[in-house]
């Protein structure tokens, strides 16, 4: 619908449309065969007031505004032709960009009650184009003559080689493809010394083929410009303090630094960096000489960035900040940098739920390039307390009457460098390679726990975290040991001595059952190792969670070190099956098992409108002893429930299989399964500076004893039946808990509240559970 106006007359008409009383009501769209609505409706300006829930023209804000005379709420959404128009030509850009060269774009506007309208866009589609061939004009050639056959050919537009700069496509019309490959095209010659390359260096054009309807050829047009080389370096660091005074320098000039004697590589920096040169030196990943290769720039660019000591002031390829000199054979390349501040304290103090309400504080001191090398080195102590009412306790101890503090502290030390070190240093900068992080980290660690308590935790990592590309990432633990000592409750001890049994000495001892005897060697004191890889894939954003996709994978091997010290070590050629205590503080021995464990995670976000989201979570995970180990130590399990797992169940609480918390007898389990549902939907923006959100999910799954561990009373039945997975049963035993929430998502936090009924309560059975349970946390759930 074409809106004619004479010329004298139209901005007054435009005024006067804008200012309609009209209010739009509804949005439609017809004919839109091959876009779906959702997609049209992030095009269009055109706007309804906002809708509670997406539901069509439930508007509660504007109803408040109506009601309240304009004091509160939302103000109607006016009709404005203007913008009606503008959309049209959006749909009609957008269709066209798809291959929709034909589509022609009509509105309807209708007054289907006073002041109140509904906009229709009509679309007639047309045909979908096809392109036929595409074809590379001035791509120049190289000493390897399969390196331009090869990029041609890795194309996502080439199919069949018609001749060497010709090929079949086949495929629908897409502007955005057609960009990608132009990109990719710039890329690619950037990479190999066509520094001056530009977007307007490469032309694509779109003709008609003549032979057939519909049917388009497209020919890239390439102006590659000369070859050019790396020329000299320069880095300049300074302190944080005025003014500059560059004092200390130094010049590499030659090989292995340059090609030739006639380039170098200044540095130049200020005493109080207390840097050293060669830190500097070492991030620059191309050498003056080579031919230019734009993403080694870009590459060395991250390298200064990663080393998190300093920040860049400035990088550049010409001294005075303007475009590189392109006369000249040679790229020169500057470097401003600036170190931060090398000490620092940092305080927090935070509010947390888990069996109850609690807070806690914490402190970190950080000292940034200890030696000089970009070294980082952080010392922390955490401390938490968490009120736990009667209610709680009872699930374990039946008898309590009064509520409890739970207490935990941790103290660690993070020590890491921004490359990696032995054994892996030979990978160091290669290609996957250039953004390495070895860490060194050893812990501290006490906390009361519902069934038991860690009196102790001690642990030492040395763990290698590498990027490879934005998306992927690796990190390999090659030692993760812990020395941890445990204490069932009091209350769990009284409930399985009432389970099974025990006598009393004359002299006051507790001699217990055998079964508890048993289950009481899962506190005992213990020694665990893992070496264990994971692999990495997310391309969401971490904090909003609204699209894309997160995943994670990961294999451990535990139980070799403290096994290798045993055979070879503390008693040669004899199994022991335990070590003796670190540095004989205690008589009690150091338990270990040996073991693999297995666990994949995947989550995907998928936008179902313009402020909504459906988000889904599956998590599998496996651990099975082997070497004459029957069991898992207690801290290397599988554990289900709380806000950030299975929702409805305290943390620990849930499984395994359908045991009752009571009646556990030996916590955690080798099998865990669990799959998470959660739409997300805005209803109301920007209030107290935050989008708040309605949710609705559902959390099921449970854990489960593995097949080796073995536990069996002196009657030789096995006390673990209802806990261990079988493949005819485990569904009977998955937990469910579903319910609705609230997000109040900031620019970079979340704050979750969450109501959770159990639909299947393991003990109760679906549905009978009419109890509401509440949960609290920081951040989506997953």
């Amino acid at each position: 619908m074409d809106f004619i106006y004479p010329p004298a007359t139209y901005a007054q008409a435009i005024q006067e449309e804008t200012n309609t009383e009209d209010v739009v009501r509804r949005i439609r769209f017809s004919g839109n065969d091959n876009i779906k609505d959702r997609t049209l409706t992030t095009l269009v300006r055109t706007r309804t007031n906002r809708e509670f829930l997406s539901i069509p023209r439930f508007t509660p804000w504007y109803f408040i505004w109506k009601t309240t005379n304009g004091r509160f709420g939302e103000e109607p959404a006016y009709l404005s032709r203007e913008v009606v128009g503008n959309d049209m030509e959006r749909i009609a850009l957008y269709y066209e960009s798809l291959g929709f060269l034909d589509v022609n774009v009509d509105t309807s506007i209708v007054e289907y009650r006073t002041d109140r309208v509904e906009v229709s866009f009509i679309i007639e589609e047309g045909p979908a184009y096809q392109i036929e061939t595409v074809s590379y004009s001035g791509m120049p050639n190289f000493s390897d003559p399969q390196k331009k056959f090869n990029f041609l050919q890795g194309s996502a537009l080439t199919r069949g080689r018609i001749n060497d700069t010709t090929y079949t496509v086949n495929q629908q019309y897409s502007s955005q493809q057609l960009s990608t490959e132009q990109q990719r095209i710039i890329t690619f010659l950037k990479n190999n010394g066509y520094a001056s390359i530009q977007r307007d260096s490469v032309i694509a054009l779109v003709k008609d083929d003549t032979t057939q309807a519909h049917t388009l050829d497209v020919l890239y047009l390439i102006n590659a410009g000369k070859v050019y080389e790396f020329g000299d370096v320069r880095i300049r660091l300074s302190d944080a303090e005025p003014p500059v005074n560059f004092t200390q320098k130094d010049t590499l000039r030659g090989p292995p630094h340059t090609t030739d004697s006639t380039l170098t590589i200044i540095l130049e920096k200020e005493p109080g960096t207390r840097t050293k040169f060669s830190l500097l030196s070492d991030q620059i990943l191309f050498k003056p000489g080579e031919r230019y290769n734009h993403s080694l720039y870009l590459e060395t660019v991250n390298e200064f960035q990663n080393l998190g000591m300093l920040y860049i002031q400035r990088f550049s390829q010409s001294e005075n900040q303007t475009q590189p000199d392109f006369s000249q054979d040679m790229i020169p390349t500057y470097f401003d940098l600036q170190t931060l501040t090398k000490h620092s304290i940092s305080a927090e103090l935070f509010g947390m739920k888990r069996y109850g309400y609690g807070t806690g504080f914490g402190v970190d001191y950080n000292n940034n390039n200890v030696f000089g090398n970009a070294e980082n080195l952080t010392i922390g102590a955490n401390a938490s307390f968490e009120f736990v009412s009667p209610s709680v306790l009872e699930e374990i101890d039946p008898t309590a009457t009064q509520s409890s503090v739970f207490r935990s502290y941790e103290l660690s030390a993070d020590y890491s460098v921004p490359r990696l070190n032995f054994p892996f240093n030979a990978l160091d900068n290669r290609p996957g390679f250039t953004s390495g992080v070895t860490r060194y980290l050893l812990t501290y660690t006490r906390s009361d726990q519902l069934l038991f308590d860690i009196n102790s935790d001690v642990g030492f990592n040395i763990r290698y975290e590498v990027n490879h590309t934005p998306i992927f990432s690796s990190y390999l633990d090659l030692v993760e040991l812990d020395v941890v000592d445990t204490s069932p409750s009091d209350a769990y001890i009284r409930n399985l001595r009432e389970e099974f049994g025990s006598d009393t000495l004359q002299d006051g001892t507790i001699v217990d059952a055998f079964e508890l005897q048993r289950i009481l060697e899962d506190f005992n004191p213990q020694v665990s190792s893992i070496i264990r890889y994971s692999f990495r894939s997310q391309n969401t954003d971490i904090i909003k969670r609204n699209r894309g996709y997160y995943s994670e994978y990961s294999v451990s091997l535990g139980g070799n070190i403290p096994y290798l010290i045993d055979n070879y070590i503390t008693t040669p050629d004899t199994l022991e099956g335990n070590l003796p205590a670190l540095f004989k503080l205690s008589n009690n021995s150091l338990s270990y098992s040996r073991f693999v464990k297995l666990s994949a995670d995947y989550r995907r976000y998928y936008p179902i409108s313009e402020n909504g989201v459906f988000a889904w979570r599956l998590y599998g995970g496996f651990a099975h002893p082997y070497g004459g180990s029957t069991s898992i130590p207690l801290n290397r399990r599988f554990f289900a429930g709380g806000s950030n797992d299975i929702r409805g169940w305290a943390p620990f609480q849930l499984g395994p299989g359908d045991i009752s918390t009571e009646n556990v007898n030996i916590p955690g389990g080798e099998i865990k399964l669990a799959a998470f549902m959660e739409v997300r939907q805005t209803f109301i923006s920007n209030f107290l500076g935050a989008n708040w959100y309605a949710a609705l999910f559902a959390d099921a799954g449970n854990i489960w004893y593995g097949p080796r561990n073995d536990f069996r009373d002196e009657n030789n039945e096995d006390r673990l039946e209802q806990g261990r997975f079988r493949f005819d049963n485990f569904y009977n035993q998955i937990a469910v808990g579903s319910g609705p929430g609230i997000r109040l998502d900031w620019e970079y936090i979340v704050v979750r509240f969450d109501f959770t009924f159990r639909l299947h309560d393991l003990q109760a059975g679906w549905l009978n559970n009419k109890q509401l349970y509440f949960s609290f946390g920081i951040g989506h759930s997953f």
